[in-house]
């Protein structure tokens, strides 16, 4: 006979006796083991990868605030939806990928002020 059909052939008493055993039971494992994780947990945090015991940890990348960039304005847009956007960095969004599969330059995007500045960047590179 399986497991399953013996826990159907018991009745409510006795199974509901049988969880609250086992609920008892895992509560008991899941907090001796939660205090062997936390003793291991401070015997790593108190060796320091230097082996000297009691120095601090260097800090990581992570601790550091992260470097604030300037705002980048968008250099092309959507015709067919012209709140949608792209600034030139990144992946380029699915629209402009389709309009570029159908035969269109990516300078047909251009935003009027972009072209401006584009056109003003590459002179001054070429002059420099």
């Amino acid at each position: 006979m399986d497991r399953k059909s013996d826990f159907e052939a018991m009745d409510f008493d006795r199974l509901w006796l049988l969880y609250e055993d086992l609920t008892k039971v895992l509560a008991e494992k899941i907090a001796a083991e939660k205090i062997e994780l936390e003793k291991r947990l401070a015997q790593l945090n108190s060796i320091s990868p230097l082996g000297e015991a009691g120095s601090p940890l260097p800090s990581s990348k992570a601790d550091r605030p992260r470097r604030k960039y300037p705002k980048v304005l968008p250099k092309y847009f959507n015709p067919s939806a012209p709140t949608e956007t792209w600034s030139g960095r990144g992946k380029q969004p699915r629209w402009l990928v389709a309009e570029l599969r159908a035969g269109s330059k990516l300078d047909d995007f251009l935003i009027a002020n972009a072209k401006r500045s584009a056109g003003s960047k590459l002179r001054r590179r070429r002059n420099s």
